[in-house]
This record gives C-alpha cells, sequence and structure tokens, in this order.
C-alpha cells in the first residue's frame, strides 16, 4: 500500500539551488555546484508546495519518503503552465522531451495528481504534427521545436503508453482532446509500422544521436504504445479497436523478437546491450520474455561503471561515467517484474547519489560526485515510479 503523506518541513526543499549543467556527452563533465536558486525559496512558495503535496501522497516507505517528496517537488518546479515539463532546470536541457513528459505524467498520477498528469500530456495535443507524430523536443512556450534537430519516433509510443496509465492510475477517463491525440498517434505507429508487420524506418532515441539503422530503444517503445492503447480503447469499450491494437501488438512484438533476438543488442545482433533491452520488459511488456531478460542481464553487466551505476549502453564511450536514467529504467523494471531485490538495489544507489539540496542529477562522475543537470525530471520521474511500484509488490 502507498503511505499517506506524512507533512514534513519544507526548509530545505524552499533552498533547492541550481545547478552548474554538465556538458554534452562529447565534452568532459564539470561537477556541480551550489550555485544560485532555481527553486523561489520564499515562504508562499513552501506553503504551495505543501498545498500541493497533500492534495497527493508519497509512493514508498519511510526510507524513501525525503527524496520522493524531493523529486516530486522537482517536477513539479520543472513544468511550465503550458504542461511542457522541462528536462533540467536550463540550458540544452530547458526543453520538453515527448519521452520525458511521458514519464512525468504517469509520476504525476501514482502520486495523486491527475489534473497535472493530464495536464502534462496535453501539452503535446497542439504539438502533435499532422502525420500523428512528434518532433524530438519542444520549447517550452509551446511556439514549436527550437532547432532543426531530426524527430524521434519513440515519442509516440511513450505518450501512447503514459496516456493508458496514468488512466489506470486516476481512474479516470481519457479526456476527449487527449483521446483525438492517442488516435492520431496510434494510426501514426501503425503506418509506420504496417499494421505491425514490419519495423519502423531508423530514428534517433534516447542516445539522442543519428541513426541508420532501427534501434532497439524506438521500436520498443512502438510496441508498448500499441498494447497501452489497445488496453485503452477496452476501457472505452470499443473492442473492435482494442482487438486491432492488441493484435498489431502482437505482430510487432514478433518482428521484434525475429529482428533482434535471441541478443537483443541495441541493433539486432550488434550495437552491444543497452538500456533498449529493459523497454521490453513489464510495465513496458505483459510479460518478461526469458531471451530478453538474458539480455537485460548482460546489459546491466556490461554497463557497470566505477560510481555504481550503469552507461546508457555497453557501446557507450568508455568515461566511466554512470547515468541516472537508464539505472533508473532498470530500477523500474525489476521492480514491475517482481525482482524486488534488484529494485531497491538500484534504488538504493540513486537514493545516494543526490545533490546536496537532494536532487537527483543526470550523471555521476566516477569518484562518486554528481555531474550535468539536477534535478533531471526523467531520474526523478523514475524514481518515483519505482517507489510506488515496490510500495505495491
Amino acid at each position: 500500500m502507498r503511505r499517506p503523506l506524512v507533512l514534513m518541513a519544507l526548509a530545505a526543499v524552499g533552498a533547492t539551488a541550481a545547478l552548474q549543467l554538465g556538458a554534452g556527452p562529447a565534452e568532459p563533465l564539470p561537477s556541480l555546484h551550489n550555485g544560485a536558486d532555481w527553486h523561489t525559496s520564499s515562504e508562499e512558495q513552501s506553503a504551495a508546495h505543501e498545498a500541493w503535496l497533500v492534495q497527493g501522497s508519497v509512493p514508498g516507505g519511510a526510507g524513501t519518503q525525503d527524496l520522493v517528496t524531493q523529486a516530486l517537488l522537482d517536477l513539479r518546479d520543472l513544468t511550465r503552465p503550458t504542461g511542457a515539463v522541462a528536462a533540467g532546470p536550463s540550458g540544452p536541457w530547458g526543453y520538453a522531451w515527448p519521452r520525458d513528459n511521458a514519464f512525468v505524467a504517469v509520476a504525476f498520477a501514482v502520486s495523486g495528481h491527475p489534473d497535472d498528469a493530464w495536464r502534462t500530456l496535453r501539452f503535446f495535443v497542439d504539438a502533435q504534427l499532422e502525420d500523428g507524430g512528434f518532433e524530438a523536443r519542444y520549447s517550452l512556450d509551446g511556439s514549436g521545436p527550437p532547432d532543426g534537430r531530426q524527430r524521434q519516433t519513440d515519442g509516440a509510443g511513450w505518450l501512447l503508453w503514459a496516456i493508458e496509465e496514468v488512466r489506470a492510475a486516476s481512474g479516470q477517463p481519457v479526456p476527449m482532446d487527449l483521446r483525438g491525440l492517442r488516435n492520431r498517434a496510434v494510426d501514426h505507429v501503425l503506418d509506420l509500422t504496417d499494421d505491425g508487420r514490419r519495423l519502423p524506418p531508423a530514428s534517433p532515441d534516447y542516445w539522442e544521436v543519428p541513426e541508420r539503422r532501427v534501434t532497439l530503444g524506438t521500436v520498443a517503445p512502438l510496441a508498448a504504445g500499441l498494447e497501452a492503447s489497445a488496453r485503452s480503447h477496452a476501457a472505452e469499450g470499443n473492442r473492435v479497436r482494442s482487438q486491432q491494437l492488441a493484435n498489431a501488438g502482437v505482430e510487432l512484438r514478433s518482428v521484434i523478437r525475429a529482428e533482434f533476438g535471441p541478443a537483443y543488442e541495441r541493433h539486432g545482433d550488434r550495437g552491444g546491450h543497452d538500456a533498449g533491452t529493459v523497454m521490453l520488459l513489464p510495465p513496458f511488456a505483459e510479460v518478461a520474455d526469458p531471451a530478453v531478460l538474458a539480455a537485460s542481464r548482460r546489459y546491466v553487466t556490461g554497463a557497470i561503471r566505477p560510481a555504481g551505476g550503469l552507461a546508457p549502453g555497453v557501446g557507450w564511450k568508455s568515461d566511466g561515467v554512470s547515468w541516472t536514467p537508464e539505472t533508473a529504467l532498470v530500477a523500474y523494471t525489476a521492480a514491475a517484474s517482481g525482482d524486488a531485490s534488484t529494485a531497491v538495489r538500484w534504488s538504493d544507489w540513486l537514493a545516494r547519489q543526490t545533490t546536496a539540496w537532494g536532487s537527483l542529477p543526470e550523471k555521476v562522475l566516477p569518484d562518486g560526485s554528481p555531474a550535468g543537470p539536477a534535478p533531471l525530471a526523467w531520474t526523478a520521474a523514475l524514481f518515483v515510479l519505482v517507489q510506488a511500484e515496490l510500495a505495491d509488490e
């Protein structure tokens, strides 16, 4: 059972400080420092935080309540009035990715804030492209993409998955405008995959690099999105559409097994194992396929870094840096797959990596120092989701 919120002192939250932005993956990574506030530290803001928290609950046990509380407040502060969630406080992270918003929406839902969850997803109603897909990222004011970065196909899958997760967690029907987004995105995915019978075209994924071959990190979210939308339509009584999407999901899973199994590396039989393997596990799939579980273990073994976390993939550059979102993703899928001990192990590691003010950073240097932006929306959301899954065990 999820623990009801116990009010706690929020003085430390009010003092949450800004980051020293870390560099991209091809540049040196400076350590964080406790700089100027990016949270406002007024009594009024602290009262607003407290009022918002008591509207819902803080998932998890007593040992993680402070960190989950901080993660939730970080997510709230990263969310703009438009519903857009900044990936990080500023700089190159000051944009909204469909992937990040999807996970934040689900975190809001499982913590009892459905209005915030729907608003976070609703940002993409106007942002959705004519073909039903999405850009890689968007300016927070809703004005569109900030540059000509190539589209990322996984965004449609993640948003479809999130819409159903929010519906299930909140017990509320999908709002009509989000049903329109969902239906257009579903048609887009069906188009890309010929109703699940083929892989989609190559696209950048969470690695944020151009790709010539389709990656597991692109196609796995599309399968999850089709299956989630089948459940969503079933809940609305549309059995015909639900069955069509369920069949397409089965077809796409079969194509994934044929094209990526049994190795399940980034590009099938090459590229090394990466976090795309765990995107084929619950809660993104109904069951944990043994071959996928074996591949995910190979990813973890090959991607471990000196500070104890994981790189995005075995083929990632050997700089010794741990990345918190991929580590948190492993914890989340372990918890959802019933492997509580593995989930707790990675959750405990994440809990030891927070900044001085309690936020989760994007990276951890080989010496254990936090680096990159902090808080990072994807990691904060995943940490909340891990605790919610563990609480439901």
